[in-house]
């Protein structure tokens, strides 16, 4: 096969020139002179065998053999914008930067394992966590601080999408020595006379824990209170009561802390993607986000069951 010579900058000089259906306008849009425009398209006609324009004294026409060509050409120089576009897409995810917000139980128990399997895949991306509240979490992505976030049932913010990913139940944390810790389930009316270790109003937990309470003949008396689940663990570690968490916040490994599913009513919250709606995630963003989709779904805890109660539409 006869290997044909010719240069992107001639391909370039004919496209433009047989656009503007002038040298001079091409000229000035290349920003060449009109006679050196005018020896690269003499080049490609060379190294093509043919006469691709005809020059007259006030405009360029295109040949036959031009038209035909024309289409190529265009083809030719697409093909190759989206190559190199390919490759400067794959030399940012390698060497991208990724920020993500997310409440404390999907930082401590959920996102390390997820992390881990991505640094094999994208070893040279780096990834900032911002582990806060969920009223933060919004805050974050808001602001732009965090490319996008993961928090429990979405937000109000018209300028934000929530896409759920997946939902959690509420279980009661107790010490694996406790004489509930075998038990299948615990029906919340049975909290009532018990000492519990609660999060602060503060927390976005904390509404609808009150709202199940509220319906309960007696009311546990929360003994104890923390900003974060993780400080109401340890204090539920430490023997000081019992604890209504959510699923995530406690890893089913912990050594001295088990969870029971707690029931009449089950309790659930969603959890999803907050991203604000005129972002655009870069390559290596949406490649962490696409990565959490895949392993985040479905999880154990996702499955349905009745009767049932989810967190409030608003995130506080």
């Amino acid at each position: 096969m006869q290997r044909i010579k010719f240069d992107m900058g001639e391909l370039i000089a004919f496209v433009v020139t047989a656009e503007k259906a002038s040298f001079r306008h091409a000229a000035d849009a290349l920003f060449l002179s009109p006679p050196a425009l005018s020896r690269r398209v003499e080049r490609l006609e060379a190294a093509v065998g043919a006469r691709l324009l005809e020059r007259t004294t006030r405009h360029v026409e295109l040949t036959a053999i031009g038209q035909e060509f024309l289409q190529e050409a265009r083809a030719a120089l697409a093909g190759l914008e989206e190559a190199i576009q390919r490759v400067n897409d794959q030399q940012k995810l390698r060497r991208g930067r990724v920020s993500i917000a997310c409440i404390p139980s999907v930082a401590i128990n959920l996102l390390p394992n997820l992390l881990a399997k991505f640094a094999v895949q994208q070893p040279d991306v780096q990834v900032h966590v911002i582990d806060e509240s969920a009223p933060q979490v919004l805050d974050a992505v808001l602001k732009g601080d965090a490319d996008f976030g993961i928090s429990f049932t979405g937000s109000q913010e018209s300028s934000l999408r929530f896409e759920a990913l997946t939902r959690e139940r509420y279980m009661l944390a107790m010490p694996r020595s406790h004489p509930w810790a075998a038990r299948p389930h615990i029906p919340w009316a049975e909290l009532s006379g018990q000492r519990l270790v609660s999060v602060s109003h503060k927390s976005g937990n904390r509404l609808l824990l009150d709202q199940v309470m509220a319906e309960l003949p007696h009311q546990p008396v929360a003994w104890y209170e923390c900003n974060h689940v993780a400080g109401a663990l340890a204090l539920v570690e430490a023997g000081l009561g019992l604890s209504a968490i959510p699923h995530l916040a406690l890893r089913p490994d912990h050594p001295n802390l088990c969870a029971i599913p707690l029931t009449e009513p089950d309790l659930w919250r969603t959890l999803g993607f907050l991203q604000r709606r005129d972002r655009v995630l870069g390559p290596s963003a949406q490649a962490f986000r696409t990565h959490l989709q895949q392993e985040l779904l479905p999880m154990p805890e996702a499955v349905s069951m009745a009767p049932e109660r989810t967190a409030p539409a608003k995130a506080r």
